[in-house]
């Protein structure tokens, strides 16, 4: 199963770091952020990645080019012109890169990538990390039948609220004023049937394509009461840098 991350938004609320790179390349214990992402995913077995490019997409592109050099020891024959890796330490990754446009919203960015995606695939924002079980997450998918799944967690502020019933999404509001108990933490699992309702660049994921799972009855919630926090803010970099430092990262859930 494909993992789709969303990396080409503009990281506007954590402008002191975004101005320089993309959200998804502010690093953590000195690695970006997308890759603590794709560590949680590759825990479980996941490994073929389709990444959403945008706001300073050759940054990303350049990252992965010269991942294994940067991983690896590595001899330069000069006079011949080759390079020998030693004792590689790359992941067993699989990783494509597709430019979504820097403009586009969320929907529009997964409609982007359609022809990289099968019958089922999964789907998560770039910027944040959490201790959630993905082969679980996967076969509850897998055991509803229904067109999309939602991992629901418990806010440290307001996002997009999820009312549920047995399960079932009844409703998906985006950002309410109120407080209305659990939220949208990305972690989706999807079929591809969920990319006719994404209209176009300019449509976000989390407007009208989910509120119309939601009314469809074909939007699950996946519950995770552990873990789960975004990274939106520099104050929200920091406490995950500390977490991180202290060698007890929730998140990290590979050995």
């Amino acid at each position: 199963m494909k993992i789709v991350i969303l990396a080409g938004g503009y990281g506007t609320r954590i402008s002191e770091e975004s101005h320089l790179r993309p959200k998804p390349m502010i690093e953590i214990g000195g690695r970006p952020i997308l890759w603590h992402i794709m560590k949680i995913y590759s825990h479980f077995g996941f490994n073929d990645f389709v990444i959403c490019l945008g706001y300073r997409g050759y940054m990303i592109k350049e990252y992965f080019a010269n991942y294994i050099l940067h991983s690896a020891d590595v001899t330069f024959d000069m006079e011949r012109g080759e390079t020998t890796y030693h004792a590689t330490k790359a992941e067993p990754w699989r990783v494509t890169l597709v430019e979504t446009g820097e403009g586009s919203m969320t929907g529009g960015r997964l409609k982007r990538v359609a022809n990289y995606l099968d019958d089922t695939f999964c789907l998560t924002y770039g910027d944040g990390v959490a201790d959630i079980d993905i082969k679980a997450l996967t076969e509850f998918h897998q055991s509803h039948g229904r067109e999309a799944t939602v991992t629901s967690v418990v806010p440290p502020g307001r996002y997009g609220a999820l009312l549920t019933e047995d399960g079932q999404v009844m409703s998906f509001t985006e950002k309410p004023a109120g407080d209305n108990g659990r939220i949208n933490g990305g972690f989706f699992v999807l079929s591809r049937s969920v990319l006719d309702r994404i209209e176009g660049d300019s449509t976000p994921f989390e407007g009208a394509p989910l509120e119309g799972l939601a009314s469809d009855g074909q939007l699950m919630a996946f519950p995770h009461d552990g873990f789960w926090r975004p990274m939106d803010t520099l104050r929200d970099k920091n406490q995950l840098e500390e977490l991180w430092q202290s060698g007890h990262a929730p998140w990290k859930v590979w050995s």
